[in-house]
């Protein structure tokens, strides 16, 4: 496998992989069942009782 050959490969399955990490990203960030983990942690800073 050339230099040529192998940036061809990761032009092409580089995009997808990148795309589907994204895509993963977003879905683990947007599922219902996280929003009170992230509302948690979003008021963490605010909270006074840490000790």
């Amino acid at each position: 496998m050339d230099y040529h050959s192998f940036a061809e490969f990761a032009r092409s399955w580089g995009v997808v992989y990148l795309m589907a990490l994204f895509l993963g990203a977003c879905a683990y960030a947007l599922w219902p069942r996280n929003k009170e983990k992230f509302d948690r942690a979003a008021r963490m800073p605010l909270d006074e009782d840490q000790g």
